[in-house]
């Protein structure tokens, strides 16, 4: 088990780990508020744009759905007539300044996410280490609106509206900021978002709730797609290499479907002797992205679908102003 697995367990409950890391939680803490501070008073710049920048996510460590929330995001935007673009870091990726992703872009490269986004949205796509920076690159683009994935935290990027996603099933964990919890911030900065969206579970005051599902499966090869019911009796290994693997299977299983199930790390760099079976494989849309050049005839990958309510849209276009 890798050190982070090792902490995000200890991250779900308060014991003697979480109590020894506290006082570099404190340290931590004592930092943010401090870049809090300076970008509220003028020490450091907050760099403003000419187009509304919408931030998409999060107040813990690892995946909430950001990626998947901003692609139905933008799609909704194109379907309200904006023409958006998309920053992103580009975790593990290999440039420093602000680069176009290609649709044919490299994942070790450009980051598995910004690939992934570029692919299936047809929409420039940014990965930059400054997003500042990026957002730039992108209103040369054209671009009339930039939805970043990730980003809440980055407080150079002047933004219009934030929208932050909180877990259901994970919550706050043990409600300590790092080391000792998965908070990147206070939880009292949701009071200071534009709009809160709980995954999964009901919704509480002043929120939106979503529930992502699986419906289909797209060869990797062929391009077919078929739905998820063509699989029920057949034996089948899932591959999931995100945050949160199990909830990946267990998606699955609710589909009728009986899974072997085959975990990997986080943002994993796949090779062809990682998933070394004859048996049909079902991978999630981030790992896919990176086995295109090496995929059999028998991967698929399902891609995980959010709806976003009308209702959300409705309250971010009256924050940035309708089209």
């Amino acid at each position: 088990m890798s050190l982070s697995d090792q902490l995000q367990k200890h991250w779900q409950r308060v014991d003697a780990v979480g109590i020894l890391l506290l006082p570099l939680s404190l340290v931590y803490w004592l930092v943010i508020t401090a870049r809090r501070w300076a970008y509220a008073v003028g020490v450091l710049k907050v760099h403003r744009f000419p187009v509304p920048v919408v931030v998409v996510g999060n107040l813990t460590v690892g995946g909430t759905g950001k990626t998947p929330f901003v692609m139905a995001l933008t799609e909704r935007l194109v379907g309200r007539g904006w023409q958006p673009g998309v920053v992103s870091r580009g975790y593990r990726g290999a440039f420093s300044q602000a680069t176009l992703v290609p649709p044919d872009g490299d994942p070790r490269q450009f980051g598995d996410e910004p690939v992934l986004i570029s692919r299936k949205t047809g929409l420039p796509v940014v990965v930059a280490r400054k997003r500042a920076e990026g957002v730039r690159q992108l209103i040369r683009e054209s671009v009339d609106i930039v939805v970043s994935d990730d980003g809440l935290q980055h407080r150079a990027m002047g933004r219009c509206a934030e929208i932050a996603l909180i877990d259901e099933m994970e919550g706050f964990g043990n409600g300590f900021l790092l080391p000792a919890g998965p908070l990147r911030e206070p939880s009292s900065r949701l009071a200071t978002v534009d709009i809160r969206v709980r995954r999964g579970g009901r919704a509480r005051p002043r929120e939106y709730s979503i529930e992502p599902r699986l419906r289909s499966a797209r060869n990797l090869v062929t391009g077919d797609e078929v739905p998820l019911a063509h699989f029920q009796g057949q034996p089948l290994v899932g591959v999931a290499g995100i945050h949160r693997p199990g909830r990946f299977f267990e998606m699955l299983k609710q589909q009728g479907l009986t899974v072997s199930e085959q975990k990997f790390p986080d943002h994993h760099r796949f090779s062809p002797d990682d998933i070394a079976t004859d048996t049909t494989v079902l991978m999630t849309e981030k790992d896919a992205v990176k086995c295109g050049t090496f995929a059999k005839e028998n991967w698929w990958v399902v891609p995980l679908l959010m709806e976003i309510p009308e209702a959300l849209m409705e309250d971010l276009e009256r924050l940035i102003g309708k089209r």
